[in-house]
């Protein structure tokens, strides 16, 4: 029952989100399709947030440094006249893999308040970093005049084009991430956040496991972070900052931690009623606030908990 549940939830949600840009073009409403695809993309830096949070137990406040260091990494060779996809996203995800690298090498040696607050110094320091790079905008930012480009292959200048791409992106994603936790490595990590002495009892190192999907994490959300700069045509230090990385957090949280469909359902709901409220009254924060609260209190196993078929990962 279970898995009918999970394929008729997956076929369901696939065939709602491939359906949407028709159905946006006759409604005339084009914003939907814009806001959709940001969904998307934070869905992709939830659930690669969601690999190390989740299945892995890391509580990571760095996780937005790989998200602005992907949108630099398209940025800065915009900037001096790269625009071929082809060579900025691979670098936007190699070089975030790197910098996990470096940092999960150092964070992942400790635990608990210790490891909560070197991935937050961290990407503090990456976000003072983008502040002073003057030649990029500094704190202004910077504006990317052509988007990534393919050869021909794709135009991302065309927002329908560009939503497909994001969409299979998520879904390759989504995958990755269900293939890697359902597998021998993800036991491994799974064990090691249920019982750590145990699983170096039976002779496996958690280290190793963990600071490889802290990598893996990394360079998926490097990943959004060249999708969202192509969305927003716009870089900032802003995409480093602490309090994106809590919003990363609390959209795995709100979805449901350690399941398939969290991300994006949190994601969805998140800024689907972050733009409504804004929309509304310029006071949205003093109401989001609240409805964020009360939704982590009614819905202990997140809103993929509610939904039959969403929960299994």
């Amino acid at each position: 029952m279970g898995s009918r549940a999970r394929v008729v939830f997956w076929s369901a949600a696939i065939v709602l989100l491939a359906l949407l840009p028709p159905v946006v073009a006759a409604l005339k409403e084009p914003f939907y399709l814009d806001l959709m695809r940001r969904v998307m993309i934070f869905a992709i830096a939830a659930i690669s947030l969601n690999l190390i949070l989740g299945y892995g137990g890391l509580v990571s406040f760095g996780h937005a440094a790989y998200l602005g260091i992907g949108g630099y990494a398209v940025g800065i060779l915009a900037f001096y006249g790269v625009y071929s996809g082809w060579l900025q996203w691979p670098l936007a995800m190699g070089a975030s893999a790197l910098v996990a690298l470096a940092i999960g090498a150092v964070s992942i040696r400790t635990s608990g308040i210790y490891f909560i607050m070197i991935t937050l110094a961290f990407t503090q320091m990456l976000y003072f970093l983008g502040v002073s790079l003057e030649m990029f905008g500094g704190d202004d930012g910077m504006r990317i005049k052509t988007r990534s480009q393919f050869s021909g292959l794709v135009d991302l200048s065309d927002p329908v084009a560009f939503y497909y791409v994001v969409l299979v992106l998520m879904l390759a994603s989504m995958y990755l991430v269900h293939r890697l936790v359902n597998s021998r490595f993800g036991m491994v990590l799974r064990a090691a956040k249920s019982n750590e002495a145990r699983s170096r009892a039976i002779g496996f190192s958690p280290y190793l496991y963990r600071l490889a999907a802290f990598v893996i994490a990394g360079a998926l959300c490097g990943l959004a972070g060249a999708l969202l700069a192509n969305h927003t045509a716009y870089i900032t230090p802003d995409f480093m900052h602490w309090t994106r990385s809590g919003e990363i957090m609390f959209m795995v949280i709100l979805g449901g931690i350690a399941t398939g469909a969290g991300p994006l359902l949190g994601a969805a709901v998140l800024l689907v009623v972050e733009s409504l409220l804004a929309g509304w009254t310029e006071h949205w924060q003093a109401i989001l606030g609240p409805l964020l609260i009360l939704s982590v209190i009614f819905f202990r196993r997140g809103l993929a908990g509610v939904l039959p078929g969403a929960r299994d990962g």
